[in-house]
This record gives C-alpha cells, structure tokens and sequence, in this order.
C-alpha cells in the first residue's frame, strides 16, 4: 500500500512540477521557451438539456514537454527512493 501511495504522489508530484516549470518557461528566452510548447487533446463541451436541469461536460489534457522530461525523472526518483518499501 505504501508503494501504492508514493508512486501516485511521485506520478502527481512530477506532472505538476513539469506544468510549473512550463508556466516559468512561457514567453521567456528562447533557449528555454521550447519547454512550453505542447499540444491540447480533449472533448470541448458535451451539453445535455433536459428542461429542468443542463448538464454541460468538457475534459481537456494539456501535454508539454518539460512534463514529457519531468515524469520520467520522476518515476526514476521512485524507483530509486521506494526499494525499502
């Protein structure tokens, strides 16, 4: 159970510094801003009416590639920390 945990939290933790550190890279240099390029893939607005209630669905994926860099490192950085576990 414990390595369940701490390979979702290194999973997370890894897709949320690559998006962080895309953010930083945005509009910057040019030697850095390539890590903010990345492409979208999702279901832009799925609405149900049903005259009482709506119902409106999107689900969107955002791909950059510090995060195509970071999880990998990640999921190296758990394999390495979690043997004992």
């Amino acid at each position: 159970m414990k390595k369940t945990f701490a390979f979702i939290f290194f999973a997370l933790a890894s897709v949320v510094l690559g998006a962080f550190i895309a953010y930083l890279c945005d509009g910057g240099p040019a030697f850095i801003s390539w890590l903010a390029w990345g492409k979208t893939l999702g279901i832009n607005n799925i609405a149900i009416d049903l005259y009482v209630i709506s119902f409106s669905f999107s689900l969107n994926l955002t791909f950059t590639v510090s995060q195509l860099i970071t999880i990998p490192a990640g999921l190296i950085v758990y394999a390495k920390t979690c043997k004992g576990l």
